[in-house]
Order: structure tokens, then sequence, then C-alpha cells
């Protein structure tokens, strides 16, 4: 089963266009619990800030617990329903996760992904008394997302019968989860929300946990591949890899990657490398789109040099410094660079340039390009960057500025031009689409 669904997921991707990444690799041995500790429901962040020798500690006394609830049985992991949960020493960022799981009646369970709760695992059964919670629409289901968010309740009832395996598949890339449960899709591309802190982002890296939860669960055949920046960004792009659309639904390509048939402003401030629009070197200028838009998404690539600076222009009027005349500029920032520790905190990528901070923390190294969607209606902005949401913001309730308020003059724009704010450095950007967003 395992190698069927890798195979179904190599063939997508190859569809699609897209190198597939690692290969997968067995996260249980099938003799001892060796690459494993024990951890409950416990804000990953927290451990994490833990010095190398406390870490030690902590997962060395963690074992006593994990070998009194946990055995090896025949090959399989096997949990008395009790207990601290089985949580792996490595942590991962974007991957696809393949297991089979078999549980009773009664049990209750899940996976962890990044260290947070969780795709949902129980007895779906009216008998097991929890139809009142959601377990009538069946397990594979972000079941600690908000009530009505996507991906909370599953798409369709999957699970099999009990004294059956079940078989999982998880790919995960920032935030965005899809989940199949028995090879039929229950949760399609949904955004994982942090439990621990829902007005924060799904941290970047953490373990996978198999949790306890009042009855016997056994897992096999658990593996794991990560994937690499290229595919994650298809995988973005195409809103899952089953899905082998050319384009993105609704968006119109506005960069042709050959010339600069549909833009403005100063051309010679910018190169055409590769199929990708760069900015020259010591050049400077913003450049834009003939086009003009109100509501909009526009998504696209971006490659940052070390140091590099740019800029996402958003309802520019074609004059002026977008960030003062413009809605805003969007910073585009190697956050990484020494020369740039010490900015103001709305300073750094992904923030609107003197008004709103963005989360840091989630850009690829420089020299890899960055998968960046950013959404647009009335005076609201969302920047969702390799996948995870690092600003959303109502430029309306701002009411603190790095200058006076009446230097942003433009952030009441409702309309203009999308364009690049130059700024010296080769930072260059590719596939650059939009869409229109209309009442």
């Amino acid at each position: 089963m395992i190698r069927q669904v890798f195979a179904a997921a190599v063939l997508a991707l190859a569809s699609a266009g897209v190198q597939a990444g690692g290969e997968f690799v067995a996260l249980f041995n099938g003799k001892d619990l060796s690459g494993w500790w024990g951890c409950g429901t416990e804000d990953p962040r927290v451990w994490m800030a833990l010095d190398p020798d406390q870490l030690a500690q902590k997962k060395a006394e963690s074992l006593d617990d994990i070998h009194r609830h946990w055995k090896v049985e025949g090959g399989e992991l096997v949990n008395d329903g009790h207990g601290l949960y089985l949580t792996t020493d490595k942590n991962y960022g974007d991957f696809e996760l393949v297991l089979e799981y078999k549980t009773v009646p009664g049990a209750d369970s899940g996976i962890y992904l990044r260290g947070l709760p969780q795709v949902q695992i129980w007895d779906t059964t009216e008998a097991g008394g929890k139809w009142g919670i959601g377990a009538d629409k069946g397990s594979g289901g972000l079941w600690n997302n908000s009530p009505g968010a996507p991906g909370k309740d599953p798409l369709v009832h999957a699970d099999r019968p009990f004294g059956q395996w079940n078989s999982v598949r998880v790919v995960m890339v920032g935030e965005r989860v899809s989940v199949w449960l028995n090879d039929a899709l229950v949760v399609d591309h949904a955004r994982l929300e942090n439990y621990f802190d829902r007005a924060l982002p799904v941290p970047r890296y953490g373990p996978i946990q198999l949790q306890t939860h009042g009855g016997e669960i056994r897992w096999r055949n658990l593996k794991i591949r990560e994937i690499e920046p290229d595919e994650a960004n298809a995988i973005l792009k195409r809103h899952g890899v089953e899905k082998r659309n050319i384009a993105p639904p609704g968006y119109e390509r506005v960069f042709n990657g050959v010339n600069f048939d549909g833009w403005s402003g100063p051309l010679d401030s910018y190169e055409i490398v590769d199929g990708a629009l760069r900015c020259k070197p010591h050049a400077s200028g913003t450049i834009f789109t003939k086009a003009v838009y109100a509501d909009f998404a526009v998504q696209l690539e971006f490659l940052l040099p070390p140091g590099g600076n740019n800029g996402l222009a958003i309802r520019y009027p074609g004059y002026g410094d977008t960030a003062y005349v413009g809605m805003c500029e969007l910073q585009v920032l190697d956050n990484t660079a020494e020369k740039f520790a010490r900015l103001d905190p709305r300073q750094y990528h992904g923030s609107v340039y003197g008004q709103v901070p963005a989360h840091r923390g989630y850009l690829r190294k420089p020299g890899v390009w960055n998968f960046q969607e950013v959404t647009v209606i009335g005076s609201r902005i969302t920047v969702e960057l390799n996948g995870t949401v690092i600003l959303d913001a109502d430029l309306s309730e701002t009411t603190d500025f790095m200058y006076e308020p009446e230097k942003f003059a433009g952030r009441t724009r409702t309309e203009g031009h999308f364009g690049f704010a130059g700024h010296n450095d080769p930072v260059a950007f590719r596939e650059v689409w939009i869409k229109r967003i209309e009442d």
C-alpha cells in the first residue's frame, strides 16, 4: 500500500513537471524505539528553546514512561492507550508522511504534526459516544482547528471497520496540510492552526508525535519523505500535488518570462535572466503592471541574494515611493543579513513597510526560491510565505507607525498598479500570476 501511495505521488508530481524530493525513510525500525522520545501536548516552541543539555535531560527522563506504555510486537508499535506520546528525535519542515494504524472501540488518538495537534483518529461509531464532537464525520480531520475552519471536519468518512488497518498519507508544506485516509482525500490543503497560540503561525520545524488517548492503538509502516523547496513551491501553486493545473485557477500570468510586455516604469533598472525578472545591481526604481487592480491576489516566486532588498508595490499610482504614495510596500528582504540586524520590526520581510510587522523565521536561505501569495481585499492584506501566513492586517486599524501617519498618505488607496520596488540588489522574481477578486 505505501509503495502504491508513493508511486501515485511521484506520478502526480511528474505530470505537474516537478521533480520529487528525497526518498522515504523509516521512522520505526520494526525492532525497538530507537529515534523516539516521549512528550505530551506541549508547545514545541517552549522545549525547543531549552539549551542542549536541558533538552537531552528532558528526553532521557521521558523514556521510563515510554517503555511502560509502548512496546514493539511483531514489527508493530503498540501503545496501551496511556502515557506520553511517542515523539521523533528529528524535527521536520515540509514533508510527506505515510503510516498505517489499527485501533479498538472507544479509542481516541491522533498524529501531531510539527508537535501540534492533530490529525484525528477515533472510534467513529455511534457506540463510541463522540458523535456530538464530530466523530460521526470520520477520522483524518484537523480536529483542533477552530469550529468551521477548513480541514477541521474530514471531507468524507473513510474509516475501515475495527480489526482492519487504516492507511494515512499526510502532505504538509508550511501550514498547509492535505490528508488521505485509505486513499480518500479527507483534508484538502487546509491551514493547520497553532493550537497553543492561534495568533502565531505554525512552527517551521517540529516532530511527528503519535498520540495516546484511552485505548490500544497499533502502528506500522511509518515512513517520511522531506519535501524540497521546488516541490513545495509547486504544491503551493497548484494547491495539492494531485491537482495538475497548468496555471493557478483564476489567475493570469502578468510576466511572461521573455520581455517586459505589460509593464511600465524604469524598465532599464531590470533584466530578464533565465525566465526571471531581476533588478540590476546598483539600480533602483519601481516597475509596475500597466493594468490597474482593486482587490486582487498575486502569486509569485522570488530569490534573494545575501543581503538582498526589494519590495512589492501594492496599489501603486505609477509615480513616487510606493511605501508612502501607494497603499504600501511589502518588504522583500533577507532577514538574516547582518546589516539588517537592527531594523525596526516593520522593515523585515513580508511587513507592510513602516506600518505592520510580519512574523519572521519562514524565509528560505538566500539563493533558494521562495513562494509567496499576497491577498489584498479592501484595507486588509494577507501575506502567505512558503505556505505560512506571516501577516494578516487591516491597514485601516493601524495606529502605530514608524513615522508620522501623514507620511503614509497612500495607504487608503482602493486601486493601483502592482509592481516591484528595486533597492539596488539583484533580487529576482518569476511565475508572477494575478487574480482579480470581484464582489
